[in-house]
């Protein structure tokens, strides 16, 4: 059994703007062919998508290809749509939400979901999260910046709290780097470079910020195998030993911390994905994907053969992890 942790869809038709606050920032679908439609926000076409992003039989079909047997769905990132206003957010969420809901319900033994909620209000966020749960999800995605603000800040802490009441877990994605000046190059390094470090920012954020000592039974993943944050480990693990000023703030080392967190193994080679394993830990990491915006390197199967998995490492990585992630093992 391999359960694909970071999967993503879109919904095949958005709600009207009619006369929201958002405006043309509210997304449209438009379809310019069977199967194919723009996602349309703010004017412009930020991505084009084919009907995998909503039709429940085309992943069934694609998965064995995949190497996978089930799927954890969750909202195309930039649907999570911070910067709108907190009511439209929550209605644009909830749209989302319904839509995940549904694919699950047309194949409920092959699939999860991940919500979304309006992070930008994080009282507004708390409150939505026992609707989330009613719905049969199993918890949220969140952006790994909230309009620039890292998740560890201490603003953010009762949503979390409310998060761990009631069991739910949280996918961390990468979005919106808050460094975009920096880049030199083609658009694409906004993802290529930008997401990785957001995710490493966003891990580290959550261990100095105080949100692990605060939320201890706290189930939260970061995409993209944390991107940076295993080669950020050391210096912060070595400093905390050297520094009083950083035990002062953190009563466990950073390492204790970091294998209590969860990674996907979205690295794109095995080298990065071995390094992270010896850092954290077999129990800490799950297959992902980014389908269907990534074509996977390689199958599940090929991958722990690559990194000479035991049988019970494997079954780890390929689904129990997740299992207890998810919170339903």
């Amino acid at each position: 059994m391999v359960i694909d942790v970071h999967t993503h869809i879109v919904p095949e038709h958005f709600p009207s703007m009619g006369g929201r606050v958002a405006g043309d920032a509210w997304p449209y679908m438009d379809h310019i062919a069977p199967g194919e439609a723009n996602v349309v926000i703010s004017g412009r076409n930020f991505r084009t998508v084919v009907d995998r992003c909503w039709s429940v039989p085309r992943r069934l079909a694609e998965m064995p290809g995949e190497g996978v047997d089930q799927q954890v769905l969750s909202p195309m990132p930039e649907l999570l749509a911070y910067a709108l206003s907190p009511t439209d957010c929550l209605e644009l969420g909830r749209h989302l939400n319904e839509t995940i809901a549904r694919m699950i319900s047309e194949s409920p033994d092959k699939f999860f979901g991940l919500g979304a909620v309006p992070l930008q209000d994080p009282d507004l966020a708390a409150k939505e999260l026992s609707r989330v749960k009613s719905m049969g999800l199993q918890g949220v995605e969140v952006l790994s910046n909230v309009n620039g603000e890292n998740l560890g800040d201490a603003k953010y802490r009762g949503f979390f709290k409310e998060v761990e009441r009631l069991g739910l877990a949280v996918f961390v994605h990468s979005q919106h780097p808050t460094f975009e000046n920096r880049f030199v190059g083609p658009a694409m390094l906004e993802n290529v470079i930008g997401f990785p470090i957001e995710s490493g920012l966003a891990a580290a954020s959550v261990i100095t910020g105080g949100l692990l000592q605060a939320c201890p039974d706290l189930r939260i993943c970061f995409s993209h195998g944390g991107g940076v944050f295993g080669q950020l480990l050391p210096r912060m693990e070595h400093v905390w030993n050297e520094r009083p000023p950083m035990r002062e703030g953190l009563p466990e080392a950073p390492s204790v911390y970091a294998k209590k967190l969860y990674y996907d193994d979205v690295f794109f080679e095995t080298r990065t994905l071995r390094y992270l394993l010896d850092m954290v830990g077999v129990s800490q990491v799950m297959v992902g994907s980014d389908y269907p915006f990534f074509i996977r390197h390689m199958t599940p199967a090929k991958e722990f053969e690559e990194l000479g998995l035991s049988p019970e490492e494997g079954e780890a990585i390929a689904s129990g992890n997740c299992l207890r992630f998810l919170g339903v093992s």
